[in-house]
């Protein structure tokens, strides 16, 4: 060992950490992997000599706990370990990744060098906080060990935040409730996860924390008990069958009971479901499924099962890679108990997480859930346009959610989140289908597109080379690849409309005498209180801008009281459709409901809502609609008790906005009179059909449609075009 820094004490501890580490290893290490971890450990015991942590302890003792953490709790092997004990050196020492590179070769020095890009990131605000789990996620490209890692540490400093003053324990623990712990969750390591929680909320809410770990402790003795005598029940029963096996009580986290009271509004003794049995049992033969159904059957022989709390995660595993067996009994004294049946391969994937799973992953050629959510994240990640906000909270979604699972119509399997819709599961199947879904079929059924699916639900989705992805998909697309796929589309499609308005513009321009020219086309964007010129070519191209609207421009341009106040404008550098990547979002209407109606309101004082922010509105008793942020500290309470008087709302861009009208179309009813018209209507540029209604008796037909228009002269163009249809004699706007 390097002469060091280190009392007679640290250097016997030293010593003592160091067989503890070898001892405590998941993965076999072979002499060479052993001679590395002792190089590395030796770096790091001398590269750190003048260090020492808040607590006054020597500070290689942290790299070492967060190397125990990776060999033992995560069960990675030599490389992880090595990686781990130097994954301060190159932040904090005066050794450089090149020294690391040279000593321990490319691997090691690409995961420290990810585990040093991660430390540096600043943490000063939510957005930057959003910014930085983007980057860190995007060490997967290169090697999920970074992150992996990165987990262990974060949990060491959870171990020993105490040292902190209480400003920074409450800010790294609010950033470990928010990136870490759902990020543990999701790599399958649920004892790690679970301590994260914990952890955070001790630090985040320490009242709450403490009142619940001292109830738990409380009623210690009397669970233990309890569990004891639900044991004694079943053992015999197993031990006759020859079942080698192992029962555990496992009490839920303080984090998840404390979650559930503040759910279901009930107190800490009302909670009845705060511990759990656990059965892990060694395979009788090569059918671990049958063995775990045989012990569920032995279980229910004395326990009466809820049958709608049962659970097959063997089947159909989790795509964290989890597997098991979990139902709901009515245990002695009439209390339910969850009972979690497991093999002891499904209790250490359970356990370990990713490198339990690659343990048992070789001869399997099958690719397995968390290999097809790896590669999911890593497809996000690559496609992702979204701001760091909005990509955390729609990766954080489906890091979190609970799962379904739905079927093709061949019966392949597709495992979404909770809360999916067919336009996600279009886009699961493959982009091409995403991009042309015209409607779907839920089992044999056909169904809005925004309608939530369930476990076991098969879908069909129908296509059409016509359809586009629409902006309202992105209001019920869950999936983070849904929704960074169509505002992908989506931009491409405002491109292509911008590049045709502006044609459009040229020919308008021309037939009412006014010049096609930069000048022109800076005081059309003032005039219509734009940004840009790709603002404005694009409300052409949409129809959003009419002709009477450039008439009344043309007839304002030709006024000379108009042309000496311009003039004296400062001039507005014009932004052509090259110079821009997409359109500009102007936020600057709140429509209400499910119509998307524009009501009278004001802003909650309470957190001053700004345009562009997520919002709801509340119904109050006498000041009308008040606004509120998703996020305004009242709003829990508002929804929890005042459900009622909650209206949706959302910011618009007022330019594009859509209409909905009602039309009456009545004559001769032709052969193909209904085919005419839909053909007219989705010919239309921009106007959909909302719902059609076409009625015929003895020759004569009546239609009632609805349509989305953006103004009244794409309408009044739409009524022209039905009248010159054949057979066609009446269509009139409804009255209402």
């Amino acid at each position: 060992m390097a002469e060091v820094k280190y009392s007679e004490a640290e250097v016997k501890e030293l010593a003592r950490l160091y067989k503890d580490l070898l001892r405590g290893t998941y993965q076999e290490l072979t002499t060479e992997d052993k001679k590395s971890i002792r190089k590395a450990f030796d770096l790091s015991i001398e590269a750190h000599k003048d260090q020492r942590r808040k607590s006054g302890e020597p500070y290689v003792y942290h790299p070492i706990a967060v190397a125990k953490i990776v060999a033992d709790e995560i069960g990675l092997g030599a490389t992880s370990i090595i990686a781990a004990l130097l994954h301060d050196v190159v932040e904090d020492t005066s050794y450089t990744l090149e020294d690391i590179e040279q000593i321990f070769g490319e691997t090691i020095a690409r995961i420290v060098n990810g585990l040093t890009k991660i430390k540096s990131l600043s943490n000063e605000s939510s957005s930057l906080q959003a910014e930085n789990y983007r980057k860190m996620l995007l060490t997967l490209h290169d090697d999920v060990r970074v992150i992996l890692i990165k987990i262990a540490d974060r949990y060491h400093n959870m171990l020993t935040l105490d040292a902190m003053i209480p400003e920074k324990q409450a800010r790294i623990a609010a950033e470990t409730l928010y990136i870490y712990a759902p990020l543990a969750h999701r790599l399958g390591l649920y004892t790690i996860k679970t301590e994260l929680e914990d952890l955070g909320l001790k630090y985040t809410e320490p009242e709450v924390y403490y009142s619940i770990a001292r109830q738990i402790k409380e009623s210690k003795q009397k669970r233990e008990k309890y569990i004891n005598s639900f044991s004694e029940i079943i053992k015999s029963s197993l031990e006759n069958e020859g079942y080698i096996f192992e029962i555990h009580g496992r009490t839920k986290s303080i984090h998840s009971i404390r979650n559930k009271m503040k759910r279901q509004g009930v107190s800490f003794e009302e909670v009845y479901d705060k511990f759990a049995i656990r059965i892990i049992y060694k395979p009788q033969s090569k059918d671990e499924k049958h063995d775990a159904w045989k012990i569920y059957s032995i279980v229910t022989d004395h326990f009466s099962p809820n049958p709608v709390r049962l659970r097959d995660w063997m089947t159909q595993p989790k795509s964290t890679g989890y597997e098991a067996l979990h139902t709901t009994v009515m245990g002695p004294g009439g209390k339910w108990v969850e009972v979690q049946i497991r093999s002891q391969r499904m209790h250490e994937i359970a356990e370990k997480g990713y490198a339990a799973h690659y343990k048992y992953k070789h001869g399997t050629s099958k690719e397995s859930g968390l290999d097809q959510w790896l590669n999911k994240l890593k497809d996000a990640l690559e496609n992702s346009e979204e701001d760091a906000i909005d990509f955390v909270e729609s990766i954080k979604l489906n890091l979190y959610s609970k799962e379904i699972y739905t079927f093709t119509p061949d019966g392949e399997i597709k495992s979404l989140p909770k809360g999916a819709t067919p336009i996600d599961f279009a886009y699961a199947v493959h982009t091409e289908v995403g991009e042309h879904c015209r409607g779907a079929k839920v089992n044999g059924k056909i169904v809005p597109l925004n309608k939530e699916l369930t476990s076991g639900d098969q879908v069909e989705i129908i296509t059409s080379e016509n359809q586009k992805p629409k902006q309202a998909w992105l209001d019920y697309a869950v999936t983070s690849r849904a929704r960074s796929k169509i505002k992908s589309s989506l931009k491409e499609e405002q491109k292509r409309l911008a590049e045709e308005g502006k044609e459009i513009l040229q020919r308008k321009l021309k037939s009412i005498k006014v010049k096609f020219n930069d000048k022109t086309i800076n005081n059309l964007v003032n005039y219509f209180k734009l940004k840009t010129s790709l603002d404005l070519f694009f409300r052409i191209g949409n129809g959003a801008v009419s002709n009477s609207d450039l008439k009344k421009f043309a007839a304002v341009q030709n006024n000379t009281l108009y042309s000496l106040f311009k003039t004296k404008r400062p001039k507005k550098k014009i932004s052509s459709v090259q110079d821009n990547d997409e359109v500009s979002q102007k936020f600057d209407m709140v429509v209400f409901g499910k119509d998307e109606e524009t009501l009278p309101y004001t802003p909650a004082k309470c957190c001053n809502p700004i345009p562009g922010d997520k919002v709801f509105g509340f119904t109050t008793i006498n000041e009308g609609i008040k606004l509120h942020r998703q996020d305004c500290p009242n709003a829990i309470n508002l929804q929890a008790n005042y459900r009622y008087r909650i209206l949706k709302a959302v910011w618009i861009d007022s330019t594009q906005r859509e209409f909905k009208v009602n039309i009456n179309v009545s004559g001769i009813d032709n052969v193909g009179i209904v085919n005419d018209v839909t053909l007219v209507i989705s010919n239309a540029m921009n106007v959909n059909i909302q719902r059609i209604n076409i009625d015929s008796e003895a020759g004569y037909f009546e239609g009632h449609i609805r349509v989305s228009v953006k103004n009244i002269d794409q309408l009044n163009k739409l009524i022209e075009n039905l009248k010159s249809i054949e057979g066609v004699r009446k269509v009139e706007r409804e009255k209402s």
